[in-house]
């Protein structure tokens, strides 16, 4: 079974150089245009984009997109903005051809309707990837915070080795707790975020659909399946994406706060 890419490590004294991707569509089923939304001054994808770059790790931001209006938003905010094509199945595809003239070793996936990101939560899954040579993706996990319900299925959980090497990414909640007297393990929050080795993603983009993945509907488990090892980085996320126009007013309340 393959654990990863092999790959020479730079010494740590010489940072990869990184970039971040924020694929970016304009059509969402529950909440149509909603990277457009601009009730708070700015566009949502601009509010994303500015959080991407408090990241001191990231030395270049790219809007990827297949709509003309999307593309014309991120040029009048100042971004640079790549048109890819419009049939790609997932973000992960739409990235593979946005990157194809980008020079970096390592790729960040932002996902667009993240507007209040954590740029420390980035760093830390960019160092995770760094420190780990045989991983070929990286992650963020996170703990449940106390109005946060583990057993929601629509928050993605994750089980981490001793290695910080994800195990299994779930809907279900994991780990099962068969004694609630004598539980070492709690279950962790999977963060959306993901930061790619570049030689990776041309992989990535080959395999065939997994499973495990089909039958939880989560991408990055189609790596595991495939025999690629993901390293997760720990850290406390407070956000969370925009899904419905009921969570893009309660941000916009935050915002004017």
């Amino acid at each position: 079974m393959r654990t990863g890419l092999k790959t020479d490590a730079k010494p740590p004294s010489t940072p990869l150089r990184v970039a971040a991707i924020i694929p970016a569509r304009l059509n969402s089923s529950r909440f149509p245009g909603k990277l457009l939304a601009n009730e708070t001054g700015k566009s949502l994808l601009q509010h994303v984009w500015e959080r991407a770059a408090l990241c001191k790790r990231i030395q270049e931001i790219i809007i990827a997109t297949d709509n003309e209006l999307i593309r014309k938003t991120a040029l009048a905010f100042g971004a640079r903005c790549v048109m890819t094509q419009s049939d790609h199945p997932n973000g992960t595809s739409r990235i593979c051809e946005a990157v194809a003239d980008i020079d970096a070793e390592i790729i960040v996936n932002v996902q667009g309707d993240e507007p209040e990101i954590e740029p420390e939560l980035i760093s830390a899954a960019i160092a995770a990837l760094e420190a780990d040579d045989g991983a070929s993706l990286s992650t963020v996990v996170s703990p449940f915070l106390p109005h946060e319900d583990p057993a929601n299925p629509n928050i993605v959980k994750c089980v981490v080795g001793m290695n910080n090497r994800a195990l299994y990414f779930s809907r279900a909640l994991i780990p099962c707790v068969r004694d609630l007297g004598h539980s070492r393990a709690q279950p962790r929050k999977h963060v959306g975020l993901y930061v790619y080795r570049r030689e990776f993603l041309n992989i990535f983009a080959t395999l065939a659909p997994t499973p495990l993945e089909e039958t939880e509907q989560l991408e990055q488990l189609r790596a595991l399946e495939h025999g690629f090892s993901i390293a997760v980085a720990h850290g406390v996320a407070r956000s969370h994406g925009i899904d419905t126009p009921e969570q893009y007013a309660a941000f916009v309340s935050r915002c004017k706060a």
